[in-house]
Order: C-alpha cells, then sequence, then structure tokens
C-alpha cells in the first residue's frame, strides 16, 4: 500500500506511515468487546504490538499511544490540537459538569487560573495538621474495635479518611456524616459510567440499561450534598469565612468584563468535581500501598526503620518529609504500579503527525498510564515493586513523560502536590502504630472502572505494631 504524502510550509513533501493496526476488531463494534471483555489485557496486547497502534473502538478510530515521546507531542507540545471532548469525558459530564476534569478550551483555563492559588505550596502545607489529625482519629477508632470485629476494608477506610480531609481543606465541611452516602453513591456512579464507556448511547434519555436508575438516584443524592455544603458556605461564610478557602473563592469569583459571579450550577460542577476527584484518587493510592506493603515484608520493614528514626513514634508534618525519602518513594512506586487514574482520552481536532505517523482529524487518542509505567524500555523489571527505583540517582535519566500518574502538560492535575502530600502523612502517620495485612485467600486485581479501584476491596487484619 502506498504511503499517504502531504506538503510541509516550505512546499517539500513529507511522507507519513500507518499506524500498525490491533488484530480481532470486530465489525460492529471494533475492539470495544475485547476491551470490555478484560481491559488490562487488551492494553496489554496494544502495547506488546508497539509504540503506536491503531484500532476502532465502537465507531471511532483510535491510535494508542505508549511512548514519552508521542505522549509528551499530545499533553504537552501540541496539546491545543487534542481536546478532551470524547465519549468518556461527555459521559462524566452527567455527574461533573463542566468542572475542571471534563471543562475545555478557554472555560478550562478560566477556572484553572482562577482555583490554582487556592493549590499553592504554602498553602497546602497548611493543611498537614488537619489531615494527621484525621488519620489520627481513625486510628483511635481502630484502637477501640473489638476483637471480634471481623475484617475493615481498607479501601472503604480510606475513602472516608479522604473524603474528611479534602471536604474540610477545601470547603470548610465536616463531612462525617456523609461518608457513607458519598462513597456508595459514588461507587454506584463509577460502576455504572465504567460500563456505559462501552455502550455510550445509554447515556441518552429514554434508553434503557442495567443499573441506570441506580445512577441517576445516586447522581441525585450527590448533587444534593453538594448544594448543601454550598448553602452552608453562604450562611456562614460572611461570619466565618476569610475568603481564603476554595469554596469562597469560588463563590466571590467576578468575570473580568462583565462583574458578574459564578451561577450555583458552576460552582456545583467545581465542588463536585474537586471533592470526588481530590478523595478518590489519594484513597485508591492508599490502599494499593497497604496491598503492596503486605505483600512485601523486606519494603515495609525498611519503611518502619525510618519512621522510627525520623519520628520516634510522633505525628508527622510536612516539614518532615524532606527526612523520609524512602516514604516518598513507597508512594511513587504504588503509583506507578497502580495508578489511580489509568486511562487518558484526547481527540485530534485537526491533522497531525507523531513520529512519522499521521493523525488525522477527529482520531482519538488514548493513552494508558498503568501501560506506559510498565513499559520494559524505561523501567526495569516493570512488574516488581521497587520503590528505589525513584531514587533521584536512578531517576535522573528516566524521560518525564515515562511516569505520569497525575497526567501531565497544561492540563496536570491541579491537586497533585495536595495528594503526594496527604498519601505520605497518611502512610507515615498510621504505618507507625499499625500494619495492614491482606485477608488470605482473597483474590486482589486491579478493576478499571473510572479509576484502578481493587476488585471487591481489600479486606485487611489490623495488626497493633509493638
Amino acid at each position: 500500500m502506498a504511503q499517504p504524502t502531504t506538503a510541509d510550509p516550505a512546499g517539500r513533501t513529507k511522507q507519513f506511515q500507518y499506524a500498525p493496526s490491533a488484530p480481532g476488531s470486530w465489525l460492529l463494534f471494533g475492539s470495544a468487546r475485547s476491551f470490555q471483555r478484560d481491559t488490562l489485557r487488551f492494553i496489554g496486547t496494544l502495547a506488546a504490538l508497539g509504540d503506536i497502534v491503531h484500532y476502532r473502538f465502537v465507531v471511532w478510530p483510535t491510535l494508542f499511544l505508549n511512548h514519552p515521546d508521542y505522549i509528551k507531542h499530545v499533553l504537552q507540545e501540541n496539546n491545543r490540537n487534542y481536546s478532551k471532548n470524547v465519549a468518556g469525558t461527555r459521559m462524566l459530564k452527567a455527574v461533573l459538569g463542566n468542572g475542571l476534569v471534563t471543562n475545555d478550551g478557554a472555560s478550562w483555563l478560566h477556572q484553572r487560573r482562577l482555583i490554582q492559588p487556592a493549590f499553592h505550596r504554602q498553602r497546602i502545607a497548611a493543611f498537614g495538621a488537619l489531615m494527621t489529625a484525621a488519620a489520627t482519629a481513625m486510628l483511635d477508632r481502630w484502637d477501640a474495635r473489638p476483637a471480634n470485629a471481623g475484617s475493615p476494608d481498607a479501601s472503604t477506610e480510606m475513602m472516608g479518611l479522604t473524603l474528611r480531609v479534602v471536604g474540610l481543606a477545601l470547603f470548610g465541611a465536616d463531612m462525617s456524616r456523609e461518608v457513607e452516602s458519598v462513597g456508595r453513591s459514588f461507587t454506584t456512579v463509577n460502576e455504572f459510567l465504567s460500563r456505559a464507556a462501552y455502550q455510550p448511547f445509554v447515556m441518552a434519555p429514554g434508553i434503557p440499561a442495567r443499573g441506570k436508575r441506580q445512577f441517576q438516584v445516586a447522581r441525585r443524592k450527590l448533587d444534593r450534598i453538594v448544594f448543601q455544603i454550598i448553602a452552608e458556605h453562604q450562611r456562614q461564610g460572611a461570619k466565618e469565612s476569610d475568603g481564603a478557602d476554595l469554596l469562597s473563592m469560588l463563590l466571590g469569583a467576578r468575570d473580568e468584563e462583565t462583574g458578574n459571579g459564578m451561577s450555583d450550577r458552576q460552582v456545583h460542577d467545581e465542588v463536585i468535581t474537586l471533592l470526588l476527584a481530590g478523595h478518590e484518587t489519594t484513597a485508591v493510592t492508599l490502599t494499593w500501598t497497604w496491598y503492596l506493603l503486605s505483600a512485601h515484608p523486606d519494603a515495609e520493614r525498611r519503611l518502619h526503620e525510618e519512621l522510627d528514626s525520623v519520628l520516634g513514634g510522633r505525628v508527622p508534618m510536612p516539614d518532615d518529609l524532606a527526612a523520609l525519602p524512602y516514604t516518598r518513594m513507597v508512594v511513587e512506586e504504588a503509583l506507578r504500579l497502580y495508578p489511580p487514574a489509568w486511562a487518558i482520552l484526547r481527540r485530534a481536532t485537526g491533522e497531525d503527525q507523531i513520529g512519522p505517523y499521521r493523525v488525522p482529524a477527529g482520531t482519538s487518542i488514548f493513552i494508558s498510564p498503568y501501560a506506559m509505567h510498565r513499559h520494559p524500555a524505561f523501567w526495569e523489571d516493570p512488574d516488581a515493586f521497587e520503590p528505589e527505583r525513584f531514587t533521584p540517582e536512578r531517576a535522573a535519566g528516566r524521560p518525564h513523560f515515562a511516569y505520569l500518574p497525575f497526567g501531565g502538560g497544561p492540563r496536570q492535575c491541579i491537586g497533585k502536590t495536595f495528594a503526594l502530600m496527604e498519601a505520605q502523612l497518611v502512610l507515615a502517620t498510621v504505618a507507625q502504630r499499625y500494619q495492614l495485612r491482606a485477608v488470605p485467600g482473597h483474590v486482589v486485581e486491579p478493576n478499571p472502572l473510572i479509576t484502578l479501584r481493587p476488585r471487591g476491596g481489600l479486606p485487611v487484619t489490623l495488626e497493633r505494631r509493638a
């Protein structure tokens, strides 16, 4: 087959290559059924075929990218050509509206600039005491558990903890009473939207689908909780807030040209996005961290030695983190093996070239940090849990976009610093008092929903450290 050609601005002819195609495409759904049947296995199949692979997902021609240079091109170098207006993002809008995760273009940039000051490093550091206090309260509750109370689910425990933290830190809202309700509702939303990704037309009104009614009930419940947070903040804000928390900033924001503030719906969209994304991803990271430490006693022993030496039993604070490098490396390695945001989607708005390959306008782009973090050309023994691979010496020569648990480019997760600090502080606080042991016989495997949760949770036994 002849290769396609085009002319560059100087009139010279360039020759493109076709990306290799994934086998086993169905006439009607393309590769969607293979994706749905075993998502991570199919991603592994794509990765084995090469660093760029073409396939069709339902009706959308798609390129799978699995090389740091190609990923950098899409997320950073030519990011303006790659929109978030893809089917997966449109489905998320059913819950998150036009918040930072789903918004795009000039509207996204406006909101990002408005919210960015709330995530300044100094402001985040001030939340350290709040994070460790929430973790300590959880530990005190564990201390009071009856001996016959059974095995708690580490996933549920971490979700409750991080929800309390993000509610208080960003919105000044004590969400203790809503923890179970939010957790159940978001799990329902997570599971339904993950199934709907393979049948995107079920989101249309009047189209029946398994679990759709429960999804709608859960979505309305989350909406009510968010609007209650906003209303309560508005009632008390004038008296008690100095305007420094994120919600005060959102409510007080004014358009430079019109002087108008955000609508209730705009504020809602940002709050629910940061509330759900802000607690879910950190909770998932911590859950996988406990699982990995349980399975690797030598790494856990080294972690304990560092914590005992530096902290000596006291509660950690943000200033301690520089002296806890192994604690940080454990979190980074957990994020490598099980990145909560395991999939990144874009759509080419105009024709482009990635390496030698032509990218027609309208092509969907699929990037999987889960796959990139296991690329053998950039990660030695990629399936092994080895925190030491994140020492400064070993990380120095690694391409930046070989590791992207928080995405990359202008749309890198705004809460990256917040999440990393919280994960390290919680890990250091909890690991000084307890060892979490995965319950024998419970099969632990990743479940690629919107986030990469352990399927069926992570039941554990809690062992008090001497």
